[in-house]
């Protein structure tokens, strides 16, 4: 499947292994009166670093390359799995990238995160979130002073109105494995609604594939990040790009019969854990043997066992869309041979401090 020829000729950077496939678990579907249960594992898009933010950064660094942009800055927690997606990836095709890291609960998976920035090169410019937009200046200037031209800006998530169409590829993507037999039409897909450009790019890309599909988009960061009013702005920018590329895909108006956002899991504060998304980890974990995390994927699978335990989801095609971006071997190891005092000072807080009580655990 080539998502730039799926997509009307949208540069595109082939950084995602695709399709990634889905399994299906029915034990659990079994267990809770579902018809079906599916996984969409994004978590294996690419080898050494999955997770969704590869789908986007395959249209986000194309178009940075095209237009001669020698280096990338873009935003997150401390710990933000897309800063290091950006790293990584900017690495590979010869761009620098700047990083811009606000504060965050602290975790295992923090420190790991900071370690792997450190080895990809990247610069990082640690902040108050108050201060982001001083930070981001002073991150702009020396990119500018050193390379002649400013850095590519890619908003945190990478949920830009291009970042989406990865997304819109995904839904046309799991279009194909429908109608391929891998599993039927779901009535519903539970994923975790961070900055929304995974949950909006599902929302248009299954209007686009004729799909009835639900997409219930579970809440782990606090407004404006998430909401109804940036869902309908980031949906209705994306369908308008993808219609200059071609004049026949229609504006779709929104449906708030096909989106729902989902509050109740998502514990008040950014990347603090729950006792219900522990559970969720661990219950992936022994049930399913699928790795998730506290921040995101548990949040979301969480929701996901909620309403099934309600009864809910009895009858139902439901599909778990797992966005984790992985732990994989390789980025273990450069992790734990970094030397966490070569971190600018602000950091080093994450590797003095505790982590928090229900990561400890």
């Amino acid at each position: 499947m080539n998502p730039s020829d799926m997509l009307l000729g949208l540069p595109y950077q082939p950084l995602a292994a695709l399709p990634t496939p889905v399994e299906e678990y029915e034990a659990l579907a079994r267990a809770y009166g579902m018809r079906s249960f599916q996984v969409k594992r994004d978590d294996k898009t690419h080898p050494y670093y999955g997770g969704n933010k590869v789908r986007k950064l395959g249209f986000l660094l194309a178009h940075a390359r095209q237009n001669g942009y020698r280096s990338v800055m873009t935003f997150g927690g401390a710990g933000s799995n897309h800063a290091l997606a950006t790293a990584l990836f900017a690495r590979d095709l010869d761009m620098r990238a700047l990083l811009v890291l606000g504060p965050q609960y602290n975790s295992r998976h923090v420190r790991a995160n900071l370690l792997a920035d450190l080895k990809t090169g990247a610069d990082l410019f640690p902040c108050e979130w108050k201060d982001t937009a001083s930070t981001a200046a002073h991150a702009i200037h020396a990119a500018w002073k050193r390379d002649g031209k400013p850095p590519y800006v890619i908003p945190s998530g990478g949920s830009s109105p291009l970042g989406t169409i990865g997304y819109v590829n995904a839904a046309l993507e799991l279009r194909r494995q429908v109608d391929g037999g891998l599993l039927p039409e779901p009535d519903m897909i539970y994923v975790a609604s961070g900055t929304m450009g995974t949950c909006i790019g599902l929302a248009l890309g299954l209007r686009a594939a004729g799909l009835n599909t639900r997409v219930m988009a579970v809440r782990v960061t606090t407004p404006p990040y998430t909401g109804l009013e940036r869902a309908r702005r980031l949906f209705t920018a994306a369908n308008r790009m993808l219609q200059q590329w071609d004049d026949a895909l229609p504006l779709f108006p929104w449906d708030d019969t096909r989106f729902t956002i989902r509050d109740e899991f998502f514990g008040g504060e950014y990347a603090l854990f729950t006792p219900e998304s522990m559970a969720a980890v661990r219950q992936a974990r022994e049930q399913l043997e699928m790795e998730l995390e506290g921040t995101y994927t548990g949040k979301a699978f969480a929701a996901l066992l909620y309403d099934a335990a309600e009864g809910r989801l009895a009858g139902k095609n439901v599909l778990f869309w797992d966005t984790y971006a992985g732990d994989d071997t390789s980025l273990s190891i450069a992790a734990a041979d970094g030397d966490w005092r070569a971190l600018p000072a602000a950091l080093h807080r994450y590797f003095t401090e505790p982590v928090q009580p229900l990561d400890a655990e």
